[in-house]
């Protein structure tokens, strides 16, 4: 089948299930691949840009052993470590965001799960930000009760981000010290509680095609809202040190097909934009719709911001109208 012709199916209702042969993806041409996943993204979702920012609000010291990540206690990095963040820096950020024209803010934190006096802390900064911001709010806190998402979603937050980070089957590869299952089951408790869900995965930790195309099924199913891609920048001192970076053409087409299985979801440029064209232009043109930006709130933030807004525009895509008095 010619991508192209699929994508007029797509836009007219037809869903890509694990009956198809999604092998199609992987010999089909490239360019017509993504032309057909940029017809999809107008179709389905607009010019419409969803920009997203977070902040680091606890930092290292993880118990768990994911293989990609700096912060966790059993790899030797040099991440920063720090407990919860004070509420004041986190919203200083928050209305440094919302003035800069992003949609949405989260707080991350480290660990298994956000709980105890940190979480209360947590509780309270979303408050303050939703009693005092217009923006949107978002949490990634890891495995947390349905208690814990209703108290978020009582305090503000609207968005609950948790990656599956790959697919079922490579998944005891990248992680041992948690299941896929429980990854599952905490975003059905973020589907029942009527909040948004966030989750996607990284790409490059050496899975397979299929691996990919596995964790875009899984997310169709799921029902994910938001498709968060990262593609991994190896960590000096985490066991994926040493894997090669991706092509462009590869993070490409796994883009394109992610919007062709999920037609109706924000599919997100996270980490690895740096391995794409003018950092991430050509995935704008390839079936993404939304993008982490502000540098994760570095001293170049506010830059970051304004140079994502102006090369959207330079696609013709629109953002959120900035709120700074100086412009």
């Amino acid at each position: 089948m010619n991508p192209l012709t699929l994508a007029e199916e797509i836009i007219n209702g037809r869903r890509i299930t694990r009956e198809d042969d999604l092998s199609f993806f992987l010999t089909c041409d490239l360019d017509e691949l993504c032309e057909g996943a940029d017809r999809i993204r107008a179709a389905c979702i607009g010019d419409r840009v969803d920009l997203c920012s977070i902040i680091n609000g606890r930092s290292g010291r993880c118990p768990e052993d994911c293989k990609y990540c700096a912060q966790s206690a059993h790899h030797h990095t040099s991440c920063e470590v720090y407990d919860f963040l004070p509420e004041e820096e986190i919203l200083k950020a928050c209305k440094m965001n919302e003035s800069e024209g992003v949609d949405r803010f989260s707080i991350v934190t480290a660990g298994k799960a956000l709980t105890g006096k940190e979480f209360d802390q947590a509780i309270h900064a979303y408050e303050t930000m939703h009693r005092e911001c217009k923006i949107d709010l978002c949490a990634s806190m890891g495995f947390l009760s349905a208690e814990q998402l209703h108290r978020l979603h009582e305090a503000g937050v609207t968005s609950y981000h948790h990656n599956i980070e790959t697919s079922r089957r490579n998944f005891p590869n990248i992680c041992t010290t948690h299941t896929y299952d429980m990854k599952i089951e905490t975003l059905k408790k973020v589907k029942a509680e009527g909040m948004c869900a966030c989750s996607g995965g990284i790409i490059g930790m050496g899975e397979t095609w299929e691996d990919r195309l596995d964790m875009a099924v899984s997310l169709a199913e799921l029902g994910i809202d938001s498709i968060p891609l990262n593609t991994l920048m190896p960590i000096p001192g985490t066991p994926l040190e040493h894997l090669p970076e991706l092509s462009e053409p590869d993070i490409l087409r796994t883009i394109a097909f992610f919007r062709y299985i999920n037609p109706e979801a924000n599919i997100r440029l996270a980490a690895g934009r740096a391995l794409l064209t003018n950092d991430g232009e050509t995935a704008f043109k390839a079936g993404a719709s939304a993008s982490i930006t502000g540098n994760m709130l570095t001293t170049v933030a506010c830059a970051t911001i304004r140079s994502d807004r102006q090369m959207l525009a330079n696609l013709g895509r629109e953002v959120k109208p900035v709120s700074r008095k100086d412009v």
